[in-house]
């Protein structure tokens, strides 16, 4: 009959020890078998993230008047650009001609305060080209005669309208006093007998209305520059032209 054994395992004591692979300490403790967290350094610890607040409605709704101020400024300067550039299309306008057809010395006297007293008549004249602008010639003009810096006279163009297409002679009397006026005198006397002429300036300063077609705009400046050179200053008499030239410059 046989007999059945029974064999129970028994410990080794030379067997290698088994690493536990649980925790050796409880959660939620303090300590564990990685060391203490307390005494990790601050830069190794994890950082928390505070979330950034929204941008305030304020700064968004100034951004939006200046991209909206912005806009209606472009708009503004697109159809200010395109009115201009159609009106040009339409009457395709042109600079106003002018000229100093007559010049004559009325007046020219040295008084015994040493002062010189001049006074001219001055053809001028006026053209148009425009087929379909006019000029309003408004009141404030202002037209002076000029040696050198020394001013001689001055008047104002009379108001009118120029239509189109249309050639204007202007008679403009002018007057004027300058102090000091012995050295003057001589220097004049002396540029006659050097060069046989006189160089002269005459200013002037017109403030005028444009018309196109209906439309009556508003009122800017007529800068005229002329250079003229005569052949003396003999009063009472037709001085002599010999030489002119215009500059016209437009001033808003």
């Amino acid at each position: 009959m046989s007999q059945h054994q029974k064999i129970y395992p028994v410990h080794d004591p030379e067997a290698p020890t088994a690493r536990p692979t649980a925790p050796l300490v409880p959660r939620g403790s303090s300590r564990s078998e990685h060391g203490d967290p307390s005494k990790v350094p601050l830069n190794q610890r994890p950082q928390r993230f505070v979330p950034l607040a929204p941008p305030k409605k304020r700064r968004s709704c100034c951004c939006r008047c200046v991209c909206y101020t912005f806009c209606f400024l472009l708009l503004l300067v697109v159809a200010v650009g395109a009115s201009i550039g159609i009106l040009y299309l339409v009457f395709k306008p042109k600079l106003p001609d002018y000229s100093i057809d007559r010049l004559q010395l009325t007046r020219f006297a040295l008084n015994q305060d040493s002062s010189l007293t001049t006074a001219f008549n001055v053809t001028i004249t006026a053209k148009n080209p425009n087929e379909k602008i006019g000029i309003y010639y408004e009141d404030g003009s202002k037209i002076t005669v000029w040696y050198m810096e020394h001013q001689l006279s001055n008047g104002s163009l009379p108001k009118f309208y120029q239509g189109h297409e249309n050639t204007t002679v202007i008679y403009v009397d002018m007057t004027g006093q300058t102090q000091n006026a012995l050295s003057l005198r001589t220097t004049l006397e002396e540029q006659q007998q050097r060069t046989g002429n006189i160089p002269l300036r005459i200013r002037v300063n017109q403030p005028v209305r444009v018309k196109f077609g209906k439309l009556k705009l508003f009122e800017v400046r007529f800068l005229v520059r002329c250079g003229v050179f005569v052949d003396s200053l003999a009063t009472n008499n037709v001085i002599k032209i010999q030489s002119s030239s215009c500059k016209f410059r437009l001033r808003l």
